[in-house]
Order: C-alpha cells, then sequence, then structure tokens
C-alpha cells in the first residue's frame, strides 16, 4: 500500500488547492491512499525562534506525516507568479536544522499540482518550485502537469471535480503512485 501525503499551499477554508487534494482522495489508483495536510499552526520561521525553542509542535507534526509517507504531493497556488509566502515559509521549516533535512527530503518522490482561479493555471508557481526542490535533494516526479485553471468553475456546489478534471487528476495520480 503506497501513501501520499498532500500538503495544501493555502490557508483558506474555500481553498481550490485543498478542494484538490479532497478530489485526488477519491481517485488514487487501488493500492494507494492519500492523506491531507494543511500549514495550519506553522508560524512565520523565525531563527531566534528556533535557537531557543526548536520547532513548533506544528512543524514537528508534519515532518513526522512526511516521514511516514511513501511520496509527496504539494498542491500549490500561484500569488503574484510565484511560490505563495506561507507554503515556501513551511518549507523553510520543514528544512530546519539543515543537518536533518537531507533524512526528511533526500530522494523522497515529490510531484507538484496546482489550481488557481486564473486561465493559466500555476504554471509559474510549479516553475518556482524547482530550484527550491533541487535544494531539498528530492526525487521530483515529471511524469506529467496538472495546473488546474479556472479552477473556481471546476467543482460543483458539493465539491466534486469536473469529469474531464477528474480524469486528468485520476492519470497524473496513477503515474505519480507508479513511479513510486
Amino acid at each position: 500500500m503506497s501513501t501520499v501525503l498532500g500538503l495544501s499551499g493555502s490557508l483558506r477554508k474555500a481553498s481550490l488547492n485543498t478542494a484538490l487534494l479532497h478530489a485526488a482522495q477519491a481517485l488514487m489508483p487501488e493500492g494507494s491512499s492519500l492523506e491531507v495536510a494543511t500549514l495550519h499552526g506553522i508560524p512565520l520561521y523565525d531563527g531566534d525562534l528556533e535557537a531557543a525553542e526548536g520547532s513548533p509542535p506544528a512543524v514537528e507534526a508534519l515532518k513526522a506525516r512526511i516521514r511516514a509517507c511513501d511520496g509527496l504531493l504539494l498542491a500549490t497556488p500561484e500569488y503574484n507568479n510565484g511560490i505563495p509566502g506561507v507554503f515556501k515559509n513551511a518549507i523553510d521549516w520543514l528544512s530546519r536544522p539543515p543537518a536533518q533535512s537531507a533524512a526528511l527530503f533526500g530522494g523522497r518522490p515529490v510531484a507538484v499540482i496546482g489550481a488557481s482561479p486564473g486561465g493559466f493555471g500555476t504554471i509559474l508557481a510549479q516553475d518556482a518550485w524547482l530550484p527550491v526542490l533541487r535544494t531539498l535533494g528530492v526525487r521530483p516526479w515529471f511524469g506529467g502537469r496538472l495546473m488546474l485553471s479556472r479552477a473556481g468553475s471546476a467543482f460543483d456546489a458539493e465539491g466534486r471535480l469536473a469529469e474531464a478534471e477528474a480524469t486528468r487528476l485520476r492519470e497524473f495520480l496513477a503515474g505519480f503512485v507508479a513511479a513510486l
């Protein structure tokens, strides 16, 4: 059984990226599962806080969930043509202390998806993740791309993803899980 941890890069209650991950849970290939995590409770990175108290409990809890998964699926919004600050901040915390970063991220399979209300999806945010993923030493999966544009209209009132988008997401997930 393969377990993927889907990490939403948005804090919004009605986040399109969190909704995309919830839709993905029902579309996972047989023999695999997806758990959804958010960034709630992770403070702004502060080296003084880290030196005085270590990593905050929310960071340690997320690290434990990452260690327990077979692959990590980042669901990234795109703000001002790049990575949302809150998402990068969480990754900065997770990569601390540097001596432990390789044990958490090194060689870990990672895929990136994203949903945006705009017409270009999250192409620039996904591209902006590449140097970060390289620095972390993950094993990025480049077998597909999923950028859900005009995502506000891709979900019905019950949060179900439209069939065409669900098919694309199902295929993306099958490819990622097969590569784990």
